[in-house]
């Protein structure tokens, strides 16, 4: 693998380089999903600087930001899961290596959160409408994980796409599974579903924090059953961290989506009623 690219003086991480490439993707899918929402969004628009905000490269700002905030959560939560290691060495929070799924989404989602409130626009409904770009961006992020080889590969593996890391961060001279790899694929399947449910929200009415649920629920998935083949030690009922994580976001999904259909269907529900007694 190659964790460093050398142009003249300049080095620079692989990991680094992809993360980034990630995060312009998303922006550029966000803005998309911005644009072609912009009728539906420009209604929460009550002032004319609102609506000026709302013209504006706004996927791209979002992307920076909540980015930006995403990189911080996944550092912090993944130097505060080891804390005897930070207590010996507190330089580590600045480390290039070691970054967590579910901190990144923890510190990403803040920051959404705090948008959201600046565009005045619902925060479920936004949610819906970052979420096809976060799981594209997260997906070319994890390249990264594959050329620097840092560890987030699987265990050793005879089947004939099994791949060795012997330049790697963490090297290994054994045919493993390259779960970056299988995570790319996955993240790039949820992002073009996750985009073809917001394709079909703009041709009829949609519970707003459908997409997010989705969004929750299948990534969760998508890392709890990858884990299983991943090398991260066990801690939880001999799950590790990023398995119970998927659990709190598979059922947190879970929970959202049936509240937010039920109340969703229940004006329906009294309209049909009113009409049949009318």
């Amino acid at each position: 693998m190659i964790p460093f690219l050398h142009l003249g003086p300049l080095t620079i991480p692989t990991f680094g380089l992809m993360v980034a490439t990630g995060m312009l993707v998303a922006a550029y899918v966000l803005q998309a999903d911005f644009n072609r929402r912009r009728g539906q969004l420009q209604k929460y628009a009550s002032s004319k600087n609102a609506r000026q905000e709302l013209a504006n490269d706004e996927g791209f700002l979002t992307i920076g930001i909540a980015g930006l905030a995403g990189l911080v959560g996944a550092r912090l939560y993944h130097v505060l899961e080891s804390p005897r290691e930070l207590l010996a060495d507190p330089s580590v929070l600045i480390s290039r290596f070691g970054f967590a799924w579910f901190g990144g989404f923890l510190g990403g989602f803040l920051a959404l959160a705090i948008l959201a409130r600046r565009f005045r626009i619902p925060l479920l409904e936004f949610l819906d409408l970052c979420s096809p770009a976060a799981a594209v961006g997260y997906a070319i992020g994890r390249i990264g994980c594959l050329l620097s080889g840092d560890g987030d590969y699987g265990m050793p593996t005879t089947l004939p796409w099994g791949m060795s890391f012997p330049n790697g961060v963490v090297p290994t001279i054994e045919r493993v599974h390259p779960t970056p790899l299988y995570e790319f694929f996955i993240w790039l399947l949820i992002g073009a579903y996750l985009w073809h449910m917001g394709t079909k929200a703009l041709r009829g009415p949609k519970a707003k924090g459908e997409i997010f649920c989705n969004y929750l629920i299948l990534t969760g998935v998508a890392r709890f059953l990858i884990e299983f083949i991943r090398i991260n030690p066990r801690s939880f009922f001999g799950l590790s961290n990023a398995q119970a994580a998927s659990l709190v976001s598979i059922l947190a999904g879970a929970v959202l989506l049936w509240r937010i259909k039920n109340q969703f269907q229940a004006p329906k529900k009294g309209a049909s009623h009113r009409g049949t007694y009318r």
